[in-house]
């Protein structure tokens, strides 16, 4: 009877262990969530229409539905299309033409433009730079603009970038943002940088242009501005405003908002220290309304328009709290309809009140497998640095966090390197995935990120190795005087320019981790300055070219804050991640790193993706990530105490 029992107890223990397990976050279930995007508000303005797609990790392919929801709240309808119910942007407002971007092949680049008798040859040939971007190489097709009768299938179009090689929408990632009607429909702005080869390479120099149905000419609306020029809207009245940088090969510059007045331009955000991520125009035309980062989230601001030059308008904060509230869809009324999310939920759409800044609740997409697991208690944390500022520091435990266990730790190294570390929700880089393995993570808002002003930001282009590497240290170094953090299994890991950092942490860390991982990391700068595409990144960040021997901040990034001269100093296991098509931060990055690993016997693996390109993008690509992500971490970390001992 008391074997009986014992096997029933052991039994109910092993299910009830079970069920507890299977109640945080796994990658299947991450990998799986719904994707939100909206499409827009209805035409009347009352609907909220908008698409999920989720990932078939069987299929490895992407599917989508279409739901609509009152913007007041309420019940959730599938729709089985778009269809006519929101306002396509590309037709003109008088309905007669519409915007239509193909693309144009005007350059000769393959061996068979070349050559017509050698139809299965598989060479590309190049006498200029600019020959590949993000994860592609040039073919000498361009995007261009179109503009077509809204009723003749048969009309071609005239084409607003008159054959000419220039790229609208805007490569790698421009979309239909990148061109607008007037509201008087007899003029098209588009965005694009006329500029070629190594030009092209190196600025940032894009520009907003008019094209006139009834003249034929093209005019540069931003000629006198060297950077940025992106993002052009018009208001209800007709007034046009857009996202501006001020500086040529800067691409994380202030980004302000300007509107043209009557007397000449007006930069709305100049006076206000921080950098905007994008906009929407009042329905009135009175004010604008943006989002931007701040304080480790990202909020939702509004900013009169004034009637004239003379007149400063100031910036009021609308909605507030630990979330990140990560893009606007539309104004209906009183309220702003808004994504939103946090690092325990990914993005759903939501109702913000303006006056108030209480938010609602529209889109449910994985609420159902939301609540079936625990979440991850998220804290932050003021820490001092070494110059004595303060430093926001995020910290995410473990679902069930209990103060009186110790937990192994993680660093995680932001990339950007100027990208804001919110309360983002990652689909690789998850911190509530990590936790629910049993992490606690420490993710500092170090120099160089937005949300803290434009001096915090900026400090860490051409010192990639100083001060914020100090931020890191002084982040993991506060939280590990805490009793719940076992200082015996502490890892460090990161992409980009956190790919970069773990790489120059490992010979310089000083016995803190047991562990690195880096992905798509820079590892030897004059490779990376000889292989990446857009050029003007690193000659900003680093300085300039390696031959420059008279270029002092060129030279101190390559003696100082380059890894590779400093392999020999590695002593701990680490991961190693790469993708193929990462012409950014190239493949050769990654193989230098774990050849210099493994030849000097470091415990070292290679993650090798040959068909991704900076991130992961497929599903079981992503799944396999993450379990050797965690493989890595449970063989090196968890288990690094107890390996200690033997």
């Amino acid at each position: 009877m008391k074997r009986i029992l014992i096997i029933t107890l052991c039994f109910l223990i092993s299910v009830i262990s079970g069920i507890s397990q299977s109640k945080v976050m796994t990658p299947e279930q991450l990998i799986q969530l719904n994707r939100v995007s909206a499409v827009g508000l209805s035409n009347d303005g009352k609907q909220v229409i908008y698409r999920t797609s989720t990932f078939d990790l069987e299929t490895n392919e992407r599917s989508s539905k279409v739901f609509s929801v009152p913007v007041q709240g309420g019940d959730i309808e599938v729709l089985d299309g778009v269809g006519a119910r929101v306002k396509d942007k590309n037709v003109s407002p008088d309905g007669k033409w519409k915007l239509v971007a193909k693309e144009v092949k005007l350059q000769k680049v393959t061996g068979e433009d070349h050559y017509n008798d050698v139809p299965k040859s598989n060479v590309y040939i190049y006498d200029q730079l600019n020959y590949r971007h993000w994860d592609t190489w040039e073919d000498g097709a361009y995007s261009h603009v179109f503009v077509q009768s809204a009723t003749d299938s048969e009309d071609s179009g005239i084409d607003l970038m008159e054959g000419k090689p220039f790229d609208c929408p805007q490569k790698p990632f421009g979309g239909d943002e990148d061109y607008i009607w007037s509201p008087d429909s007899k003029r098209v702005l588009y965005v694009t940088k006329k500029l070629a080869g190594t030009e092209y390479a190196v600025s940032t120099n894009s520009d907003i242009y008019e094209y006139n149905l009834e003249t034929k000419q093209t005019t540069n609306l931003t000629a006198g501005n060297k950077g940025y020029d992106t993002h052009p809207v018009f208001s209800s009245k007709g007034t046009l405003a857009w996202l501006q940088m001020k500086r040529d090969g800067y691409e994380s510059d202030k980004n302000d908002i300007i509107v043209r007045l009557p007397g000449g331009d007006v930069n709305l955000t100049k006076d206000w220290d921080g950098t905007v991520n994008g906009f929407i125009w009042r329905e009135d035309g009175s004010k604008i309304y943006y989002s931007a980062p701040v304080g480790g989230t990202v909020h939702i601001f509004q900013i009169d328009v004034p009637a004239s030059r003379k007149v400063k308008s100031t910036p009021k904060q609308i909605s507030a709290g630990q979330f990140d509230v990560n893009g606007i869809v539309g104004q209906s009324g009183d309220h702003l309809v808004v994504y939103r999310r946090d690092m325990n939920h990914a993005t759903e759409i939501y109702n913000l009140n303006i006056a108030t800044g209480e938010m609602k609740q529209l889109s449910a997409a994985n609420d159902d497998i939301y609540e079936d697991i625990k979440m991850s208690k998220i804290e932050k944390r003021m820490v001092k640095t070494t110059d004595g500022k303060d430093m926001l520091t995020w910290v995410i435990y473990p679902p069930d966090f209990d103060p009186k266990k110790k937990y192994p730790t993680l660093l995680y190294c932001q990339g950007g390197p100027q990208g804001a570390l919110s309360q983002f929700y990652s689909f690789r880089w998850n911190f509530q995935l990590m936790a629910a393995h049993g992490y606690i993570v420490v993710a500092p808002n170090r120099r160089g990120m937005p949300g803290y002003g434009v001096e915090w930001n900026e400090q860490i282009s051409k010192d990639y190795g100083g001060q914020n590497m100090k931020d890191y240290l002084s982040a993991i170094d506060d939280v590990a005087k805490e009793s719940y953090v076992d200082k015996d299994r502490m890892g460090c890991v990161g992409a980009s320019y956190g790919g970069y950092s773990v790489f120059y942490l490992a010979s310089r860390h000083e016995g803190r981790f047991k562990s690195f991982i880096s992905h798509d990391g820079i590892f030897n700068w004059r490779s990376m300055y000889g292989t990446t595409e857009e050029l003007f990144f690193v000659n900003w960040d680093i300085g300039g070219a390696y031959w420059d021997k008279k270029n002092a901040a060129a030279q101190k990034s390559y003696a100082k804050f380059n890894p590779i001269d400093f392999v020999d100093k590695w002593d701990s296991p680490i991961l190693i991640i790469q993708g193929g098509k990462d012409f950014r931060v190239p493949i050769g990055q990654g193989l230098e790193a774990f050849q210099a690993a493994q030849l000097q016997g470091i415990k070292s693996k290679l993650l090798f993706f040959p068909e991704e390109n900076h991130w992961v993008l497929s599903a079981q690509n992503s799944l396999v990530w993450q379990r050797e992500f965690f493989k890595w971490l449970e063989e090196t970390v968890k288990e690094a105490d107890m390996n200690s001992d033997k």
